[in-house]
C-alpha cells in the first residue's frame, strides 16, 4: 500500500486532537504518522499525552493517569538541539535528550528524532519520532530497543501567543 504525503493542515478534514488520536486504532495511528510531514522541531514547554491501547476504552483514564502521576510532556529548546522531559506529580524537568531531523525507523522518512543515547544512562535505549499531525500537534512513537513500545502527543499551549526559549 503506497500512503501520499498529506499537509497536518488539511482542509478537507476535521483537525487531529489528542482525543482523535485516543480513539484510533493502533493500525490507523500508523497510517497516519507515515503520511504525516516531519514538521519543525517543536520549541518550548509541550504538553504531553500518553496514547496506549488506543481505540479502547482504557486509553482516555490511562492518558489521565500517566499524566498526573508520572509524564507530563517535554520542554523542547530547538535552538540548541535539546530536550528534557516532566515527569513525576512535581513535574520535575529530568531526563535529556538530543532533538533533530533525521530519517524514521518507521518509514525512512523525515521525522524529529528525540535520540536518549548520547545524553541519559537510564533512558540510553529509548528513541522518540515524532511528526506534525495537526496545528502545533505532534505524534510521537517510542523505540525501546528497535521495538516499537508506545504512542504519545506533543502540543504547544492553547492560546500561546509566541515561542519562549
Amino acid at each position: 500500500m503506497v500512503l501520499k504525503r498529506v499537509s497536518a493542515a488539511r482542509t478537507d478534514a476535521p483537525p487531529v486532537t489528542e482525543s482523535t488520536l485516543l480513539r484510533m486504532s493502533n493500525r490507523a495511528l500508523d497510517d497516519l504518522f507515515r503520511s504525516s510531514p516531519s514538521g519543525p522541531v517543536p520549541d518550548g514547554n509541550m504538553r504531553g499525552t500518553l496514547v496506549a491501547f488506543s481505540g479502547t476504552p482504557l486509553a482516555k483514564p490511562l492518558s489521565v493517569l500517566a499524566y498526573l502521576v508520572g509524564w507530563q510532556g517535554k520542554v523542547v529548546n530547538a535552538r540548541r538541539g535539546t530536550l528534557v522531559n516532566k515527569i513525576t506529580p512535581l513535574h520535575l524537568r529530568a531526563i535529556k535528550a538530543l532533538v533533530d531531523v533525521e530519517d524514521s525507523w518507521v518509514d525512512g522518512a523525515p521525522c524529529v528524532l528525540i535520540d536518549y543515547s548520547r545524553t541519559s544512562f537510564v533512558a540510553r535505549k529509548v528513541r522518540d519520532e515524532i511528526r506534525l499531525v495537526g496545528p502545533q500537534l505532534y505524534l510521537g512513537v517510542v523505540w525501546l530497543s528497535r521495538r516499537r513500545i508506545a504512542w504519545f502527543t506533543l502540543r504547544e499551549p492553547v492560546g500561546r501567543t509566541g515561542r519562549r526559549r
